[in-house]
């Protein structure tokens, strides 16, 4: 019956958009002026090209997470960890659609969150004006790309809770992520009437939205599901996946950062640069770090290190200098870097892709690199003082984010206890929650002089 419950859900949530969906309806007259032929709102074709293609790119980053974080478990992992993923993409889509665009960029609450009513089931988005700080594209179209943002977020958590949480568990966490952490910081930082949109803190593209979020989030499930029973970390199944997740990430972070300039501006160009300065400078700050350690300069320490160049410069992008940028980057994976080093070595705590270290401590490192190395002459909404409001903004942003993410294990766990059982991981979660495996390869069996070719599965 638990597994049938979010079936359930969803097709209570179906039908009641039957009946919703003649007030959410597109209605032409209502974006056209009063000659009825030319268009009430006037957008530029230039920014609705460039955010059409910065959605796409970030949506693509949600597959590139899960090729990233899929290469990096055990075998019998690789594809239970990919689908909490990307799974994100269906749930949060609908979740957006019903009340999520609503509690993040709805009618301000205290500052705090937004109304639900506002744009309930999509309730005037499609016919809408403009959103009041993306006046040259359409409102639909603003929606769509902060739903790629709201989508990739709780994914990124996977990889802390890695081989040892049910799916349908998990499921229910991408939901109650999205309305009770993901919403409120959405609406905080980004909505104007937010209150740390008030208070002048800067995030560009999500550096406290989406990164510290999840990684406080990840902390708090590590915590709550306590080590896996076996904390030795088997081989990364397959580091090519790793590669060429990183480097969809990396393509994909040019529409996440450039794209939240909102057009196809200057602004825009600033942030491309930016961002492609500080994954090159992190990735090779995290190898050749793992170097000076008496390491070898590996792929998957490029890899890390690029993905927390990316984190980093997030918030940042849209406010600070190339050379900056290069710096930041710099900066961020040695801190990133000796974070992880400390905490598997140092504590008891079970995070198996570090994502507390990279997005967490990566996300915090930038938010704060922002309000040292942030300038108006890059974009005039630094203030003086920036540093102690961008302190100010990431500890409100930490400690809400950790609370609220924490209580949310809490809950589920008395729902739907959280962890599989022991036979359940020593069998591996692709097999006792999916029934599927993972196909390693091929094998050539020499049987009484003749060949045959046997199937791998893991």
């Amino acid at each position: 019956m638990k597994q049938v419950a979010p079936f359930l859900v969803l097709l209570g949530v179906a039908i009641a958009a039957i009946f919703v969906s003649p007030a959410a309806s597109f209605d032409p007259a209502t974006v056209l002026g009063e000659d009825g032929t030319s268009p009430k709102y006037t957008y530029s074709s230039g920014d609705i090209a460039w955010m059409l293609v910065s959605c796409a790119f970030v949506f693509l980053m949600t597959p590139a997470l899960a090729f990233f974080y899929g290469g990096m478990v055990g075998r019998k992992n690789v594809l239970s960890t990919m689908i909490k993923s990307t799974v994100s993409a269906g749930i949060v889509s609908v979740l957006w659609i019903v009340v999520q665009f609503s509690l993040c960029f709805g009618d301000s609450i205290g500052g705090f969150i937004g109304d639900p009513r506002t744009f309930l089931f999509f309730t005037g988005v499609m016919e809408g004006p403009p959103w009041s700080l993306a006046s040259s594209i359409p409102l639909p179209l603003f929606a769509f790309f902060q739903l790629m943002f709201a989508i990739i977020t709780p994914g990124l958590v996977v990889g802390a809770v890695a081989e040892r949480i049910r799916f349908s568990s998990y499921t229910l966490f991408i939901v109650l992520f999205g309305v009770l952490v993901y919403a409120p910081l959405a609406h905080m930082a980004w909505h104007p009437e937010g209150l740390m949109f008030k208070w002048g803190v800067l995030d560009f593209a999500g550096g406290t939205v989406v990164h510290i979020s999840a990684g406080m989030a990840a902390l708090a499930g590590a915590l709550v599901l306590k080590p896996r029973k076996q904390k030795i970390v088997s081989s990364p199944a397959n580091i090519p996946y790793v590669l060429i997740g990183t480097g969809l990430l990396w393509f994909g972070w040019f529409g996440f950062n450039a794209g939240s300039a909102v057009g196809a501006s200057s602004l825009a160009v600033y942030a491309f640069a930016t961002t492609n300065t500080a994954a090159a400078a992190a990735g090779l700050s995290w190898m050749f770090l793992d170097v000076i350690r008496g390491k070898k300069p590996s792929v998957l320490g490029f890899c890390i290190g690029a993905v927390v160049g990316l984190v980093a410069i997030t918030p940042a992008a849209g406010f600070v200098g190339v050379p900056q940028a290069l710096f930041i980057g710099f900066i961020a994976a040695i801190v990133s870097n000796l974070v992880a080093e400390f905490l598997k070595r140092k504590t008891k705590l079970d995070d198996p892709l570090d994502v507390f270290a990279c997005h967490g401590i990566g996300g915090i490192t930038g938010m704060l690199m922002t309000g040292v190395f942030g300038s108006k002459v890059v974009n005039g909404a630094v203030l003086d003082g920036q540093f102690l409001i961008q302190l100010k903004g990431m500890a409100l942003a930490v400690g809400f984010s950790f609370a609220a993410s924490f209580i949310i294990f809490k809950v589920i766990n008395l729902i739907l206890p959280m962890r599989v059982t022991q036979a359940e991981e020593d069998e591996g979660l692709d097999a006792s929650q999916h029934d599927e495996k993972y196909v390693q390869g091929t094998l050539l069996v020499h049987n009484n002089g003749t060949v045959e070719e046997k199937t791998v599965v893991h």
